[in-house]
């Protein structure tokens, strides 16, 4: 399923609610300070980080594919008074008015898409969108699989009165030759009136720093850093979380 698929009903409600982690927009505000403005958040989702950096001073434009998110993000920039542009385009896809001197992803995004071409092609439209001497901040994760005890396991939360929220993963497959992970979830509504399910395949699909830096090279990017989350040192077959910054070749 495509990302503009996944995120969109009640799975935007449900992710802006159990999201297990909050983005710290420090990073973020680091990067574009230091590569410039204009900027580009590509998986902007409802606004996080990206309206922090807006309301810092900085000029930093968001993309998302899904428009179920793009209005949400539109809604929380109008509730705190912040002028942003935010487009819905799919990242593979992208075609934006203008260049940019900082782009990034704002957690592993980039993960998402499906497999290796369509990586590849998101790659060439990141190096399309940069301006000559632009970077971009791209961070990457390994996942483990899911443990079995965790599968058919609600999580919730309330939604309103009288409303609950709930993510369930069903089961799973692991492919690590085909670096894929495939997790069937369902997301649900409850409410008196009854319940709305929504059945979702959430698909990560994984590269090394290896396996990475052959896409860039064949989209026409150089990697200039590419560094393990944990360790701050240069990543390597055993990372399983990195942040890669890129460049035009």
């Amino acid at each position: 399923m495509e990302p503009a698929d996944f995120y969109s009903g009640i799975v935007v409600d449900a992710y802006a609610k159990l999201k297990s982690t909050s983005f710290d927009a420090g990073p973020y505000l680091e990067f574009v300070r230091r590569h410039g403005e204009p900027g580009l958040e590509i998986g902007c989702g409802d606004g996080e980080p990206l309206l922090e950096l807006c309301a810092a001073g900085l000029e930093v434009d968001g993309v998302d594919s899904s428009g179920d998110m793009v209005e949400r993000c539109r809604e929380n920039a109008l509730r705190r008074g912040i002028g942003v542009r935010v487009f819905q385009q799919r990242m593979e896809e992208l075609e934006l008015e203008r260049r940019y001197a900082s782009v990034y992803f704002a957690g592993p995004t980039f993960n998402l898409l499906a497999d290796d071409e369509t990586a590849l092609r998101a790659l060439v439209a990141i190096r399309e969108h940069l301006t000559a001497d632009g970077s971009a901040l791209i961070p990457l994760w390994v996942p483990d699989p899911t443990s079995a005890d965790e599968l058919g396991v609600a999580r919730t939360t309330e939604d309103g009165p009288g409303v609950e929220l709930r993510y369930t993963p069903l089961a799973e497959s692991y492919d690590s030759g085909e670096r894929t992970r495939v997790t069937t979830t369902r997301y649900e509504r409850v409410t008196a009136e009854g319940v709305e399910v929504a059945d979702r395949e959430w698909v990560i699909h994984w590269h090394t720093p290896e396996t990475f830096q052959r896409l860039c090279s064949e989209a026409g990017l150089q990697v200039t850093r590419i560094v393990d989350d944990e360790t701050g040192e240069t990543a390597g077959g055993w990372s399983t979380s990195f942040t890669a910054t890129v460049r035009r070749s």
